[in-house]
């Protein structure tokens, strides 16, 4: 694995924005795959030892995702995606919010873009996440946002590495 790849993560309180930067030692297809296919998802979107577990999940526009990160002790906190743009293998656009187990969200919500890109073998996955309320947001970076995507970004490009390898 490249110990070079490029991570960054950026607050900008003021713009009420996040942003994302990371390179994965993998091809654009399948860091695409483990964005948009629910199995790949739940193997690596929670922060150990938290899992994740998707209810339902229609990767197209107007589709949604309703999934939860479940503790080691089973209590779930629920959350739904619902998809406003998708441009395959080079973009998605989503809302995310926090909702109850009977998919009710629970405004206000984030808005997610993220980008795809792909230059000799290390593809490149931008987002951008723009939050509702300046209350959202560092309500967000309270609950360890920052730590806990971290920390699943690291999961996923292990398992990337993993999938390159059976490819």
């Amino acid at each position: 694995m490249k110990n070079n790849l490029l991570f960054d993560f950026t607050v900008d309180k003021a713009a009420k924005t996040v942003f994302v930067s990371k390179e994965f030692a993998a091809g654009l297809s399948l860091v695409w795959d483990a964005f948009t296919k629910q199995e790949i998802l739940d193997q690596w979107w929670a922060p150990k030892p938290w899992v994740s577990k998707t209810k339902f999940m229609d990767f197209k526009v107007g589709g949604r995702r309703f999934y939860a990160m479940v503790g080691p002790e089973g209590q779930e906190h629920w959350s739904i995606q619902e998809f406003t743009s998708v441009t395959p293998k080079t973009n998605f656009k989503m809302l995310n919010a926090f909702a109850d187990n009977d998919a009710n969200p629970d405004l206000p919500s984030s808005e997610w873009d993220l980008d795809f890109s792909e230059q000799n073998g290390i593809t490149k996955v931008s987002i951008t996440i723009y939050n509702d309320s300046i209350e959202r947001m560092e309500n967000m970076i309270e609950m360890g946002f920052q730590g806990g995507f971290t920390m699943t970004l690291n999961y996923l490009e292990n398992l990337l590495q993993t999938l390159s390898q059976r490819q």
